[in-house]
């Protein structure tokens, strides 16, 4: 069994072997890249940042067989600050006709734009490739998890959560736009930006251009991948769109990836949330396929969730024993629960 919880500062080296395998703007392969990450989750799952929508949760499923971290997911409270705000292309067509030529000539522009009091935002979301498309489905767990998290604390999100995709990529990781656009004004690589802009987003404000840009400037094959998903994150763009996000025609200024978007409290995931109380009794037999889990208000491992099969019965909920083992509950214990459709 699969077990989701908050990351520890003892899970460093599981991130950097996942990270030495995939090197991903979501996971990159740098030690202390890696440790500022878990260090702000640590103290976010604390309540030790002051400022909830300052906070950064980070997620890490593991396999209980062998222990190893195979994948990872991510919440920002909020994205998009005075300090550091949320920085996007807004997309849109504008249309320009001659009457003397007769000619009539859409154009898709890009409009930069900054969000200071921005949305929740989920990302971070990476599997190990050998665990992909197995029937555990960690990506669906890891994705799922945010949802239950951001149900059972309302108050700490905003009411409208994002979700940024990747678009194609380059066979070496860089970004058609980035090329086209973003490195000409700054002399940054992909990367470099990417990991620039985690701490300092002032120079993209400086040196990026404020006026509009047609993409019709672009070379072909660049204006094809913007707001377009990238062929690994389709799965993703699906699950978003079954729960309730849409695309709201903006995109990521380096890399031209979507944004998606939905109201936290339209989000059907959040809409089937609940709470039950753990019954002493075990349940063995096939019933509802949940993702459920259980959070504890001090110690080092604060919240654990898993997925499988239960019985809900009003406000009681009869989970297997492996679960209720993995949990860390007994019974009586609030638990949380979504479905795991």
């Amino acid at each position: 069994m699969l077990v989701l919880r908050d990351v520890q500062k003892t899970d460093l080296a599981g991130l950097k072997r996942l990270a030495a395998v995939l090197n991903t703007v979501n996971l990159p392969n740098n030690e202390e890249t890696l440790e500022s990450i878990i260090d702000k989750s640590v103290k976010s799952f604390a309540g030790k940042v002051k400022n909830p929508f300052e906070r950064e949760y980070l997620f890490v499923l593991e396999d209980m067989r062998n222990g190893l971290i195979i994948g990872t997911s991510m919440i920002i409270a909020q994205h998009g600050t005075y300090e550091a705000p949320h920085i996007y292309y807004e997309v849109s067509e504008r249309e320009h006709y001659s009457a003397s030529l007769e000619r009539h000539l859409r154009h898709k522009v890009l409009s930069i734009a900054y969000n200071y009091e921005g949305p929740t935002e989920i990302g971070g979301l990476v599997v190990d490739p050998p665990y992909r498309a197995t029937p555990d489905k960690p990506g669906k767990q890891l994705s799922y998890v945010r949802f239950l998290f951001i149900a059972m604390h309302r108050r700490l999100f905003r009411p409208r959560v994002l979700a940024e995709l990747l678009p194609p990529l380059l066979p070496d990781g860089r970004s058609l736009l980035w090329e086209a656009c973003g490195k000409k004004f700054t002399g940054l690589t992909y990367l470099e930006a990417d990991r620039l802009s985690r701490q300092n987003k002032e120079f993209i404000k400086e040196l990026f251009p404020a006026s509009d840009i047609y993409a019709s400037l672009f070379p072909d094959r660049v204006q094809k991948v913007l707001g377009e998903v990238g062929p690994q994150t389709r799965g993703v763009q699906r699950m978003l769109e079954r729960v309730g996000f849409r695309y709201v025609e903006r995109i990521d200024p380096f890399d031209g990836g979507p944004h998606f978007e939905a109201n936290t409290g339209d989000v059907t995931l959040v809409r089937k949330y609940r709470t039950v109380k753990l019954a002493a009794e075990d349940f063995e037999l096939e019933g509802d396929d949940v993702l459920v889990a259980f959070e504890r208000e001090s110690g080092r491992n604060r919240f654990r969730s898993v997925r499988c099969h239960a019985r809900l019965d009003n406000q009681v909920a009869y989970l297997p024993a492996r679960a209720k083992e993995i949990l860390g509950a007994s019974a009586g214990a609030k638990l949380s629960v979504i479905p795991f459709e």
